[in-house]
């Protein structure tokens, strides 16, 4: 069995995964329907997979940040069985149920796939998920498209520098009157 990877972000209209400006988190954008619809999907069995940065700002966030502040899929998250692709991380800053594999996360995520019985996800970690995207790893780009362009404060623009692809829309939802979700089935342009 393969199991299926999900490569999950959140995006501003123009492209960027995050911001330098006074927007706050979700650009401000959530509303109950967005974070009930997160709490549903990280509610499922599954295994996140990260790179070392992104998972570095993740633990430093979950503990510099009471529990009760978080919002329930965040703490959710922090319950999941997490793999770490790295070859620097030492430990697993705290995580309860992280594994650290080095190495080429091609062949980490290759592996995952074919010895998983539960879905791959993975939520932000882009230089990582560029790569998988051009090796065929991914089987889904999920973009949470929030009603914004942060061209002056945008950061983290998403794909640049990613190979092209031809995407097919699998679904699509409308949170909270005006935040997207798209989920797309990707395949390298020849």
């Amino acid at each position: 069995m393969t199991a299926t990877y999900t490569f999950d972000v959140f995006c501003s209209l123009d492209g960027f995964g995050d911001h330098h400006g006074d927007w706050g988190g979700y650009w401000g954008k959530q509303g109950p329907e967005l974070l009930a619809h997160r709490l549903a999907q990280y509610e499922q069995e599954q295994r996140i997979v990260f790179g070392a940065t992104t998972f570095r700002m993740t633990a430093e966030m979950l503990s510099a940040v009471p529990e009760d502040d978080l919002d329930p899929w965040v703490t959710r998250l922090h319950t999941l069985p997490a793999t770490v692709v790295s070859n620097t991380l030492e430990g697993t800053l705290g995580w309860p149920d992280a594994t650290i594999l080095g190495g080429d996360a091609v062949d980490v995520v290759d592996r995952l796939k074919k010895e998983s019985d539960v879905p791959l996800r993975s939520h932000g970690s882009l230089a990582m998920n560029r790569a998988l995207l051009a090796a065929g790893m991914v089987d889904r780009v999920q973009v949470t498209l929030y009603p914004v362009i942060t061209g002056k404060t945008g950061e983290g623009p998403i794909f640049a520098g990613a190979e092209d692809f031809d995407l097919e829309l699998l679904e699509t939802r409308t949170l909270d009157g005006n935040i997207q979700e798209l989920i797309y089935r990707p395949a390298l342009h020849p």
